[in-house]
């Protein structure tokens, strides 16, 4: 987080913790919006950005999440989206790569619906089209929305590997560690308020008319959102591309960091190398 700016401010009516990288350095590709996963905060995303150096990032906290102060009233999809714009029209910023990881691909996949004309790219990791979606893992849901996982370090070494998935491979242990070190506790209201976000929320019928190019990541022992909701988004899509992580669970980006982070590059300067070859 050394090289970010993180700050307070107003936006839209709600005071957010914001966080943005490289910004000001006039680089040659647009940034990065980015949409974190529930009750996560900045800093559990914050290699991702370090990693794809060339581009600026933007992100920030939820309502309740992180240092973002408790939200007032519920909010949704329409509303937060409307919220990203704001701060994307503070920042002066037309055109974003927008990409979001689990709950976050969800506002990822509404912001580009909403405010398609903001969006060039779209990257969905780890997500769903929302309430027509193929289940999880019951055994990883039920401890999913159990508040301990935040806050009993016992309580999530314990269920780590039954929450996430293939994360105790290889890099696993690593990529818990560090998961586990980022992540700062949500509020009650904060989670709650996430989880109110959603209900009843679905892209499945908005999707087919999403012109953009999209790249869906899945890890296939994802117990959370398991990989079969990353081929329904890639059929709803007429310009979307699946990339499986096999071995990959819930938290891929983390312990597969190098094969995510050249698979999103890659995705991400398709269009520029054309543009040069042209």
């Amino acid at each position: 987080m050394d090289s970010a700016t993180v700050y307070l401010d107003e936006i839209g009516g709600r005071t957010l913790r914001i966080a943005h990288w490289r910004l000001d350095d006039n680089l040659d590709h647009p940034p990065v919006l980015f949409f974190n996963g529930i009750g996560a905060n900045i800093e559990a995303v914050a290699p991702l950005a370090a990693a794809l150096g060339e581009r600026a990032f933007i992100m920030f906290d939820m309502p309740g999440t992180g240092g973002s102060p408790d939200p007032v009233v519920p909010y949704n999809t329409f509303t937060m989206s409307w919220v990203a714009k704001k701060l994307l029209d503070r920042l002066g910023v037309l055109e974003v790569d927008v990409m979001g990881v689990s709950w976050g691909g969800a506002m990822a996949q509404h912001f580009a619906l909403q405010h398609h004309k903001r969006t060039r790219k779209l990257i969905l990791a780890a997500t769903s089209p929302g309430m027509l979606m193929v289940p999880g893992k019951l055994s990883a849901l039920t401890k999913m929305v159990d508040p301990r996982r935040y806050v009993d370090a016992d309580f999530m070494n314990e269920h780590f590997a039954t929450l996430y998935g293939g994360v105790m491979r290889d890099s696993g242990a690593k990529a818990k560690r560090s998961h586990i070190g980022r992540i700062t506790p949500p509020s009650p209201r904060g989670y709650v308020y996430q989880l109110i976000a959603m209900l009843g929320w679905t892209s499945a019928l908005a999707l087919p008319f999403l012109k953009k190019d999209v790249l869906v990541m899945m890890g296939g022992d994802d117990n959370i959102v398991v990989p079969a909701n990353g081929k329904l988004l890639a059929e709803l899509m007429p310009n979307a591309r699946l990339v499986e992580f096999p071995d990959g669970g819930h938290l891929f980006l983390l312990t597969h960091s190098e094969e995510s982070v050249a698979a999103i590059r890659a995705f991400l300067d398709e269009e520029d190398e054309l543009a040069e070859a042209a």
